[in-house]
């Protein structure tokens, strides 16, 4: 933003110069070639007036000389020529006049362009105090240095106040830039960690414009509001568990106590009970893993899907075999992935927990892995009953997907874990039967920043 706000004043200020100082410059460069050129025909003008009396009354007066060596003190070379074209009286250093100029009967004052682009000459007829026609003609030629020099002046003084103006126009918006931006920039980075979880996150509401300092002031406002959300959320959540966990387990004791003075039949209705309190239990536990993963983020770093897979194929391969179930990996590829810190874990554990459990009794789990463009994709798939298309709709759901035995959480767990992470999860039938959960990440680049070292469980 702020080298977008210095070369946008950058263009229009160098626009504004040309547009001014250029005009300016050609029009008073103009003005100084043109008063050069009266001065230098004046001084010719006034020398033939001297030389009229020597020309037209034959008076020989000392006046023509003086006046010839004080144009010559000036700068001037000059020449003077009767009718017949005869040099009558000149300076020390004399002016080219063509030939054809000295005889000339024309009573007009003319501007001569001469073999030197560094003199200008110019013809001035000697006019007779009455009659007809000239009496001869002066020549006076002049060094165009002294304009050239002016006019060197002038472009440099006009090249300088434009350069000192874009500098200064340079300063004042880097300065407008810096001073925008920067709280800006601040906001900005505000803002990507509160989304990335840091909730105590705040932006400084004190630089920058007055509406800049406003919606930092609103965007601390929200951050301060929403910190407060989550953080009695969480509280309320933890409260629930310890209220709703400890009268659980008081209450399965009680009926283990009871199973054991009781008879068989009674015993096995107890026994279911406890069954039931186990999986409430497990509900509970459940339903605070989905408020965890809804209301938390947590700064993604890049995790190895393919070290991933083989540590958690790994882990539940015994668990696998206690159901006959056959647990592999596919075709697994180096890939990783930007997630939140063991968010990757719990989503592959929740998914092989459900498909061993889809595909028990001789069944198939496989896991793969795979990149395209800028997404890592995991993919789970069994060979079980699978889902219909209405059950495959509402399966992130809460509850959506309760199977036997099941709390119908684990892939609500799944869908927000994926979603917090900027990912997507699909559910598709595997071909032959069953079902297919597919993930896409973002792909992070190998051996780029730290990777989350494997070797740990989230089960």
């Amino acid at each position: 933003m702020a080298r977008r706000i210095l070369l946008t004043v950058l263009a229009l200020i160098t626009v504004l110069v040309g547009v001014l100082a250029v005009p300016l410059g050609l029009i008073t460069s103009g003005q100084d070639r043109h008063n050069f050129q009266e001065e230098t025909v004046s001084a010719a003008r006034t020398l033939a007036n001297v030389a009229e009396e020597l020309l037209g009354d034959g008076i020989h007066s000392p006046a023509l000389g003086h006046s010839i060596s004080g144009l010559a003190r000036d700068g001037y070379w000059s020449a003077v020529y009767d009718r017949a074209g005869r040099l009558v009286a000149a300076s020390r250093s004399r002016p080219a006049v063509p030939a054809a100029m000295r005889v000339r009967r024309t009573v007009s004052t003319d501007i001569v362009n001469t073999d030197d682009p560094g003199r200008i000459l110019v013809t001035v007829p000697v006019l007779p105090d009455t009659g007809p026609g000239n009496l001869g003609i002066v020549a006076l030629s002049r060094s165009t240095a002294p304009l050239t020099h002016r006019i060197a002046v002038l472009w440099a003084l006009i090249a300088a106040v434009s350069v000192v103006g874009v500098v200064t126009a340079a300063l004042i918006a880097a300065g407008l830039a810096r001073w925008v931006s920067r709280p800006l920039s601040a906001l900005g980075d505000a803002a990507g960690k509160l989304g990335n979880g840091e909730l105590d996150t705040r932006s400084a509401d004190d630089a920058g414009p007055r509406e800049v300092r406003s919606l930092a002031a609103n965007f601390n406002t929200m951050a301060t509001r929403l910190q407060a959300l989550v953080r009695g959320h969480e509280t309320m959540m933890a409260d629930v568990s310890h209220q709703l966990r400890t009268p659980l387990a008081a209450l399965r004791l009680r009926l283990e106590l009871l199973a054991q003075d009781t008879d068989q039949a009674t015993a096995d209705e107890l026994a279911g009970a406890q069954e039931e309190i186990a999986r409430l239990s497990r509900m509970v536990s459940g339903l605070l893993a989905v408020a965890r993963a809804e209301n938390v983020t947590l700064a993604p770093v890049q995790v190895a899907i393919d070290e991933l897979i083989s540590e958690r194929v790994a882990a539940w391969r015994p668990a696998a075999s206690e159901q006959d179930v056959t647990l592999a990996a596919g075709q697994v590829e180096p890939v990783d992935a930007w997630a939140g810190d063991g968010h990757l874990e719990q989503i592959l554990d929740n998914l092989l927990a459900n498909a061993i459990d889809a595909a028990h009794d001789g069944g198939t789990v496989t896991v793969s892995a795979s990149a395209d463009e800028g997404k890592a994709i995991l993919v789970v798939s069994d060979n079980g009953p699978g889902m219909s298309k209405q059950q495959q709709g509402g399966a992130f759901r809460r509850f959506g997907s309760t199977g036997s035995g099941g709390t119908g959480l684990g892939l609500a767990i799944v869908d927000r874990l994926v979603s917090s992470d900027g990912g997507t999860a699909a559910l598709s039938d595997t071909p032959g039967g069953g079902l297919t959960v597919t993930i896409e990440l973002p792909r992070a680049t190998r051996d780029r920043g730290p990777r989350r070292p494997t070797g740990r469980s989230r089960v």
